[in-house]
């Protein structure tokens, strides 16, 4: 693509009256501020355990942001998509358009436009110490170390140069040197690739991006697509970009830190323990190594990190594995209607999913069609369209009217699961699923829910404002 001068705001496509997405960590930061979901926290904040402990508290209710943690120059956020509701105002879209609007974004990328100057360069820094130049936390009790948690990791297929976009747990091992969780995807191929020719594979982790960037790293799309051009997409304009210092990567130009490297060919090293997404530690074992050379930021840097096992965690995966999975279920299940990764199965393992019931015994077709969109899916529970999948005890509501153990139970033994799940064998466990939907020619009052006419109508804003008012004066005005 021919490198030419671009405003760092990009023009979007004309004649888009929608509300427009947020494109930048800053203008996320003040959306967030506006509407009292940030909180500027004390200065000096400890890195260690502290700036965790701080954002874990506030965890879903507030951003936090730490200036000087540790006295570190380089302030540190926290939070900042750790909601489903601030993710679909990032995209510029009704919370229930938020999944159609993902999926159009993965099946329709758009190109990035490369600039020759940007933000994120405008420190250099060649002789590298990463204690010293980013402030870096420890999060949980046993973590193995200060750990780069918030970064997006772009690599290269070393036969085609397309570029792969993931986020991985990266830790502090040394210096210039970094140990990374690499796990059997497209970043694995890649870094395999070079290593089978002997070489290094060039990458750089990006730190501080906007949400939906963030998002789009976490597309589940084939090899060789490069998810800056999803992250456009989403953002209804052609991403900037910028090249990198030392290789032919090219990273968000509007972002706040770069660090360039490369992973060592034939190079394990220890990492680890590491707190994960379903509240456990993922363990220490030897990791492939980055080893660091430049690392490039703004004057005015912001240093991102996610809490591990925290709701900016468990949110930033499950929203693109919805999306993939409902559109994987419609292809064979039109009347599919929703589909939700709940918080208690760490938005991995347990899937609700709601269809408009036309055949009797779909709910258990629907339950294994789940299961073949993902191996990390545990346990899918089916329920009706009467039934708000978003509402834990409404779905608990349909199991304990809806199903029966020994007609509407799925199990599927010794097939591959999540190797983060602490309860199976090294990846292998059991399936479950659960179809409680109703039967089809049920007497109609059986299965009919009660309701309150004219409930929906009350204002309870209205009606707690007067809570408070002395009920004897009250009854005798």
């Amino acid at each position: 693509m021919t490198k030419h001068e671009m405003p760092a705001k990009a023009e979007r496509q004309q004649g888009d009256n929608r509300p427009q997405p947020v494109c930048g960590l800053r203008d996320w930061l003040d959306h967030l501020s506006v509407r009292d979901r940030l909180a500027v926290i004390k200065p000096n904040v400890d890195l260690k355990f502290e700036v965790a402990a701080y954002a874990k508290r506030l965890d879903g209710q507030r951003a936090t942001l730490f200036p000087r943690p540790s006295g570190h120059a380089i302030p540190v956020v926290s939070g900042i998509v750790s909601d489903r509701l601030w993710i679909a105002e990032a995209m510029g879209v009704e919370p229930g358009e938020m999944l159609a609007r993902f999926q159009d974004a993965a099946n329709n990328p758009m190109p990035w436009v490369e600039v020759n100057s940007a933000p994120v360069q405008q420190i250099v820094h060649r002789d590298i110490d990463l204690a010293r130049l980013l402030p870096l936390p420890t999060h949980n009790e046993h973590d193995g170390g200060r750990y780069i948690a918030a970064g997006i990791m772009v690599v290269r297929n070393p036969k085609t140069g397309k570029q792969n976009v993931s986020i991985h747990r990266c830790q502090l091992t040394g210096p210039n040197r970094l140990g990374v969780l690499v796990l059997p995807r497209h970043t694995f191929a890649f870094h395999r690739m070079a290593e089978e020719a002997g070489q290094p594979l060039d990458a750089a982790i990006v730190v501080g991006v906007d949400p939906l960037t963030l998002l789009a790293s976490q597309a589940i799309v084939p090899i060789d697509h490069d998810e800056l051009e999803i992250a456009g997409a989403l953002q209804r304009r052609a991403l900037p970009v910028v090249k990198c210092k030392t290789s032919e990567i090219r990273v968000p130009a509007e972002a706040e830190i770069v660090i360039e490297g490369r992973f060592l060919p034939d190079v394990r090293e220890p990492e680890g323990p590491f707190g994960e997404f379903p509240q456990t530690y993922g363990t220490r074992a030897d990791r492939e190594v980055m080893e660091v050379v430049a690392v490039t930021h703004r004057k005015d840097a912001i240093f991102h990190t996610i809490v591990g096992g925290g709701l900016e965690h468990l949110v930033l995966g499950a929203i693109p594995k919805e999306a993939t999975l409902l559109t994987h279920l419609r292809r064979n299940f039109p009347n599919v209607v929703d589909v939700h990764l709940s918080p208690g199965g760490a938005m991995r393992f347990h899937l609700f999913v709601k269809i408009r019931k036309t055949q009797e015994g779909q709910g258990k077709n629907v339950i294994l069609g789940a299961f073949a969109g993902s191996f990390d899916l545990k346990h899918v529970i089916v329920v009706d369209e009467d039934v708000d999948i978003h509402n834990p005890q409404e779905v608990e509501w349909a199991l304990a009217t809806r199903f029966q153990a020994d007609r509407d139970l799925v199990i599927v033994p010794e097939s591959q699961g999540s190797k983060l799940d602490p309860s199976n064998r090294d990846g292998v466990g059991a399936k479950m699923g659960m179809d409680a939907t109703k039967p089809l020619a049920a007497e109609e009052m059986r299965f009919k829910r009660i309701r309150v006419p004219g409930e929906e109508n009350i204002d309870v804003a209205e009606v707690l404002k007067r809570s408070n008012i002395d009920w004897r004066k009250a009854l005798k005005s």
